[in-house]
């Protein structure tokens, strides 16, 4: 028993940045017309290594966050569990999309980047706005 609450409180803390995340699309939309922000889509899978170093190595750095949640409504979508539109592709991740508020797709992007690349992304899609 005190291995399962271990494993518990262990899961939950490992995932606990996971909270900030939204997991509906339309819910993100309509959140992000109300704050003025664009939203970021990332896509991934239960079971993807890219993935999981991604979000381990750049999504866990505060400054990454910091500027991600000033300009955008956060998403993550797991093509295993949620249901992504049609107009999103789910082969190939993590995928990244950028969006404005009504939906429309600013940049797309794929890979697992570093901190510095994933800042030079969100730079080249500013440039697109």
């Amino acid at each position: 028993m005190k291995l399962l609450i271990f494993i518990t409180l262990l899961l939950s803390t490992l995932y606990s940045s996971d909270l900030n995340w939204l997991h509906n699309y339309d819910a993100a939309l309509k959140q992000a017309k109300k704050e003025k922000k664009g939203v970021y889509l990332f896509i991934g899978a239960d079971v993807c290594v890219w993935c999981d170093k991604f979000k381990d190595m750049t999504l866990s750095d505060k400054s990454v966050m910091k500027r991600l949640k000033e300009e955008y409504v956060l998403l993550y979508m797991s093509r295993d569990r949620h249901k992504i539109p049609a107009n999103f592709t789910v082969k190939g991740v993590p995928r990244h999309y950028f969006l404005t508020s009504s939906g429309k797709i600013i940049h797309e992007d794929r890979g697992s980047r570093e901190v510095d690349g994933f800042f030079a992304l969100l730079d080249e899609v500013s440039l697109k706005k």
